[in-house]
């Protein structure tokens, strides 16, 4: 009876495998990293997160990352992420 125990602590779980096998991929593009940035620094909600990555990838990296820094200084309570979609919208109008 003591046979069959000691063959399966051997032998991981198939979910340890599966787990071990996954790696995560790191983004195709530079502007993916920064949008991934900006959500995890904004705390951007799950709605919104493709119009980070829309408002990104249309604009130049200099002035995303100067809506990010502005947002950080400027909007100490409330929704930040609220106010950097305000400064985004601000350059689009200016288009």
């Amino acid at each position: 009876m003591d046979m069959p125990m000691k063959i399966n602590k051997g032998l991981e779980k198939i979910g340890d495998l599966v787990n071990k096998r996954q790696t995560k991929k790191p983004p195709a593009y530079e502007w993916q990293d920064l949008a991934l940035r900006v959500i995890k620094e904004l705390s951007i909600p799950a709605i919104k997160r493709s119009s980070v990555f829309k408002a990104v990838k249309e604009n130049p990296k200099n002035f995303i990352l100067q809506c990010l820094n502005d947002t950080k200084e400027l909007c100490q309570t409330g929704s930040k992420w609220k106010y950097f979609f305000k400064l985004i919208s601000t350059r689009e109008n200016k288009k």
